[in-house]
């Protein structure tokens, strides 16, 4: 009767809609949204062969993005379109043959099971969380039901085997399972088996034929053998052996690519160096070409040219990472700006070019080609450019050249989203995708989900037995994500499904790229990854130039003004300055403006300034080594530094980056593929694992004189730095030095604009008195400043270099002042805060401000909070600043 009451009721409701027959009632569910809401089973599917591997990638992705909805999600119709070379199990206690076998009739189901390939049961003990939530009344029910599912099976003629369900190795790791399962998901939620009736989550362990034999015990023997080796052995002898990973890289193609670039580099040789080319040059171009065009790297380094050319085109500089500067094609194609031939001049006029003077290398004399003394060409009297690093190819694609080549590049960080489409108009929307990531718990995480276990399950675990839980769930994944500027490229005779699925990064819906399902490290010695990174330098030096018009290509690199920054502040007007400060409460440095590097780029940091101010660089090639010794491992601390402070060797002698080792090598006489070899050595780290083969490189480096000093510093490396992602490195920061050398208060609007985060406006617009004291304040506070006010310290150092100088910072202004950047005033020695530096007002907010700002003036204080969307809380900040000192409290007309 209640049954039918429901129906009537339905009927009813349908009439109201003008549902009148049975076939319009599918018109009431969208079948693109049905996925949502319908109930869901689980399903094993297993691979085949690569056919069938193709159509899994397309299923995985297809459930992770068209589908995906609170989780992965897949239709049946969709799997019937791709089961070729597939082979569908019915999986566990929540696939659908599980469920039919404890509702369904033998009809029912047996017309069920003609979709699956193979029918699951599993050990008991899988199925004990169902007995204890009371889904069944004792463990005999579930015997009974595993008995029936296999009895109809045969009758359907499909195959019955006996799976594990398999979600740990050992017995032992359950204890791993259960911390995962008591802890939320990542954006909440709880698992399954995170119920209070489950008292003891069953063993889902990888269980042996023995196991697995005796755990169906209750059946007869032949059925045991039946289910438990003959037939899984039936469907293993159907998958044929499979390729996951490609084992060579598949580059797109462009047409012509190798005799285009090959074209390119010499046109731009030319034009540089002449024509006939001088032998060293020629030899370097023929020897890099060899190896790019015989390996099929010429498309790597083509795409990479458009990129680069698109954004100078646009006006943005970009700066290269990692060794693409040892590449001089790289160098001639405008890859990169590190030019990585030996120092030398060449004239801009007749281009006659000097790599040697007196019968000795320029190279063997100079670290840099940008610290070579002046010099006239001595065939039309022009000034001579000075370029040239010395860093040898090897380092980029090896020494046998057949090494992939890995061009990152750093875009400025407004404009890399530009660069990221750039490259799905280059090659198609279908065959560019971001690299995948995969996070994992990280071991402090592991901690809290371990003592959140204890806590829970109100367990008592030793110290011992906490570490060996926390090691187990270390490591495990948790989230997916994508690289921060890698994109994966697909040739156009191939899809991305012939190696990876695709889903949203971090399963967010509302992305407009796709990701590699895998993580980009499994598949990048398959697939073409463009690193394209953003970066502050690039939109630092687009603002300066457009606030001062400068080229920024144009600025002098050996500029001494410049370069005394880096050893004094004395070219700023400043001498050093003592902060009041409690000693043994210093985390920071006592003194401030010993050299003049705040809020340049690599060299504004306390750990840097240090180095700076024990080394006291005077050349570009010095401040090369010190960017390599900061960025490397147990190079300088008890290593470079060391040697200095004992006066075993100058800092110019000492080593920064890899490229030197190899270099300096060869200058004393070793073999270059040996002078390789140990450079490889050190710069991985290997003297300290692989100490047998270390002695042996040893020896050779005695034999060729080198000095023990630098073969001991050398046996403590444990990671350095390529020489020409330094050099990259520097030569942004020369650039971004002269401003503030020259044109002070561009700087200063550049870093606040760009680099700053953190302010205490009130602090800064009062002047040098309160910056000062507020830095002292922050800094006796010791480990009890929080986080914000460490970050805080040198945002207030540069504001107070600023101040020092004779420049302020004015008021935010409602009617000037920014949403984000800082303005010059017409006084040329102000700046103006932007909206976002007013504490708690986010850049939403800002934004709003300047939108409704350009509608027209605000009438009132009320009229501002409604259309700017303030707080009021903000806007009694706002009043207490001063900002709105003009505005009248309501739009209201008081009339006396």
């Amino acid at each position: 009767e209640a049954t039918a009451l429901v129906f009537s009721k339905m009927i009813s409701e349908l009439k109201d809609i003008n549902i009148t027959k049975i076939n319009e009632i599918k018109n009431l569910v969208n079948k693109d949204e049905i996925h949502k809401t319908a109930r869901n089973n689980h399903i094993i599917l297993l691979v085949k062969n690569n056919e069938g591997l193709k159509n899994l990638y397309k299923l995985v992705s297809l459930a992770n993005t068209k589908y995906y909805h609170k989780g992965a999600k897949i239709l049946r119709s969709e799997i019937e379109k791709y089961r070729e070379g597939l082979l569908i199990g019915s999986a566990c206690s929540n696939g659908e043959i599980f469920e039919m076998a404890r509702h369904n009739s033998d009809e029912e189901i047996i017309n069920a099971m003609k979709f699956y390939d193979y029918i699951e049961v599993q050990p008991l003990e899988v199925y004990d969380a169902l007995v204890q939530k009371a889904e069944f009344n004792d463990i005999k029910e579930v015997e009974s039901l595993i008995e029936r599912i296999i009895t109809l099976g045969r009758e359907s003629g499909k195959l019955v085997c006996a799976t594990g369900d398999v979600h740990h190795l050992r017995p032992e790791d359950k204890i791993y399972r259960e911390v995962f399962i008591n802890t939320p998901s990542p954006g909440g939620g709880r698992h399954p088996l995170d119920n209070a009736q489950i008292t003891n989550i069953p063993s889902q362990h990888f269980r042996t034929t023995d196991e697995m034999l005796n755990d169906f015990s209750f059946l007869d023997e032949e059925t045991k053998e039946e289910i438990v080796i003959t037939n899984p052995n039936k469907v293993a002898d159907m998958i044929e052996e499979i390729q996951i990973i490609k084992d060579k890289l598949y580059t797109p193609v462009m047409e012509n690519s190798d005799k285009i670039i090959t074209d390119m580099v010499y046109e731009k040789a030319h034009e540089i160096y002449g024509n006939p080319l001088p032998k060293i040059i020629e030899e370097r171009i023929k020897k890099e070409l060899e190896s790019i065009i015989g390996n099929k790297f010429d498309v790597i380094y083509y795409i990479s040219h458009k990129l680069v050319k698109k954004s100078l085109d646009d006006g943005y500089l970009v700066g290269s990472r990692g060794s693409v500067g040892s590449s001089l094609v790289a160098t001639l194609l405008e890859i990169t700006e590190v030019n990585p031939l030996p120092p030398h001049y060449v004239c801009p006029n007749c281009k006659h070019s000097i790599f040697e003077e007196d019968g000795k290398q320029l190279g063997s004399v100079y670290g840099c080609g940008f610290d070579l003394p002046k010099k006239l060409c001595p065939e039309c009297k022009t000034e001579m450019h000075r370029d040239g690093h010395d860093i040898p190819f090897e380092t980029f694609l090896g020494f046998k050249g057949d090494k992939v080549p890995d061009i990152d590049l750093n875009f400025s960080g407004t404009y890399q989203p530009i660069a990221h489409n750039y490259v799905k108009e280059l090659f198609g929307e279908t065959k560019a995708f971001r690299a995948g990531t995969i996070g994992t718990v990280a071991d402090k995480t592991s901690y809290g989900f371990v003592m959140g276990f204890a806590e829970d399950k109100n367990k008592t675990f030793r110290p011992a037995e906490i570490e060996r839980l926390v090691l187990g769930c270390t490591g495990v994944k948790r989230t997916t994500g994508q690289h921060p500027g890698g994109i994966i490229v697909v040739p156009k005779d191939l899809d991305i499904y012939d190696f990876t699925p695709i889903q949203y990064p971090a399963d967010d819906t509302t992305s407009s790229w796709y990701t590699t399902h895998f993580d980009y490290h499994a598949i990048e010695e398959s697939l073409l990854k463009l690193d394209i990174l953003g970066h502050d330098d690039p939109t630092t030096i687009k603002m300066l130039e457009d606030l001062s018009g400068i080229n920024p290509k144009n600025i002098p690199l050996s500029d001494e003004k410049v370069l005394s920054l880096f050893s004094s502040a004395e070219a700023l007007g400043l001498k050093p300055l003592k902060l009041n400060v409690v000693a043994d409460k210093i985390q920071k440095k006592d003194t401030l403006f010993t050299t003049g590097t705040l809020g340049v780029p690599e060299y504004g940091t306390d750990f840097v300034i240090q180095m700076l101010e024990e080394t006291t660089p005077k050349t570009v090639a010095e401040l090369v080594k010190i960017s390599g010794l900061s960025h490397g491992t147990d190079v300088w601390l008890n290593n470079a530094q060391t040697l200095i402070q004992e006066k075993i060797c100058e800092f110019n002698e000492t080593i920064g980056c890899r490229d030197d080792i190899m270099v300096y090598l060869m200058y004393q006489g070793l073999e270059p593929e040996t002078a390789f070899e140990i450079m490889e050595f050190v710069r991985k780290g290997k003297p300290s694992r692989e100490k047998e083969k270390w002695q042996k490189y040893v020896e050779i480096m005695k034999k060729n004189g080198i000095p023990k000093w630098y073969i001991e510093s050398c046996g403590k490396i444990k990671y350095m730095f390529p020489k020409a992602h330094a050099t990259a490195y520097v030569i942004m920061a020369l650039r971004i030095a002269y401003f503030k050398v020259y044109h002070p208060i561009m700087f200063y609007a550049s870093y606040f604009s760009v680099r700053a985060m953190d302010f205490d406006i009130d602090a800064m617009i009062q002047g040098y008195d309160a910056i000062k004291r507020r830095i002292e304040e922050i800094v006796n506070k010791g480990y009890e400043a929080t986080p914000k006010e460490k970050a805080l310290i040198t945002v207030l150092e540069v504001a107070l270099e600023m101040t020092a100088r004779g420049f302020k910072f004015g008021n935010v202004d409602l009617y000037k002042s920014d949403a984000h950047n800082f303005i010059i005033s017409e006084d040329g020695k102000t700046l103006i805060p932007p909206f976002r530096t007013i504490d708690g007002l986010g850049v939403t907010v800002a934004e709003q401000i300047v939108k409704e700002r350009n509608k027209g003036p605000f009438l009132s204080k009320e009229d501002l909070q409604k259309r700017g969307k303030i707080s009021s809380t903000l806007l009694d900040k706002m009043n207490l600043m001063g900002i709105t000192k003009d505005l009248p409290e309501t739009n209201q007309l008081v009339l006396f």
